[in-house]
């Protein structure tokens, strides 16, 4: 008797959601690493990105509970170096996303004082409450 085994059986809901926002195959990563050699903000990450992409392609809902998700500052030299075209920052946003629908929004708007709020350029307030609320 044969026994039919699909990728989206094997593969889970969370890998799905995680490609259905990115765009971008888990699976086209073989792990060469250059993403982490290439990556300027990896001595400040708690797992390195192709350690993130591997949690992710195992379906480990823990790499929401990684700090490189909110590390990585999106400069796109992983995307430059990986052969295989892998658009890492985009699966980075779609794992934030992950997150903040999970347990909701990182950063509160009352939590910045007007004083400190009137200092900030107005790009990096804006910029951060895009990357960290819902």
């Amino acid at each position: 008797m044969r026994t039919k085994i699909s990728l989206q059986t094997v593969r889970g809901e969370f890998v799905n959601r995680i490609e259905t926002i990115s765009g971008q195959s888990l699976l086209a990563c073989n792990q060469c690493g250059k993403c982490s050699a290439g990556c300027p903000v990896a001595f400040s990450m708690d797992v390195i990105p192709n350690q993130v992409i591997r949690m992710a392609q195992l379906g480990m809902e823990d790499v929401l509970q990684v700090q490189t998700i909110w590390t990585c500052a999106a400069c796109l030299t992983c995307v430059s170096r990986c052969p295989k075209g892998i658009d890492l920052p985009r699966v980075m946003e779609a794992l934030r996303q992950l997150y903040m629908e999970k347990y909701g929004s990182v950063l509160n708007p009352d939590q910045i004082a007007h004083e400190q709020a009137a200092e900030m350029p107005q790009l990096a307030l804006i910029g951060g409450f895009r990357k960290y609320s819902v």
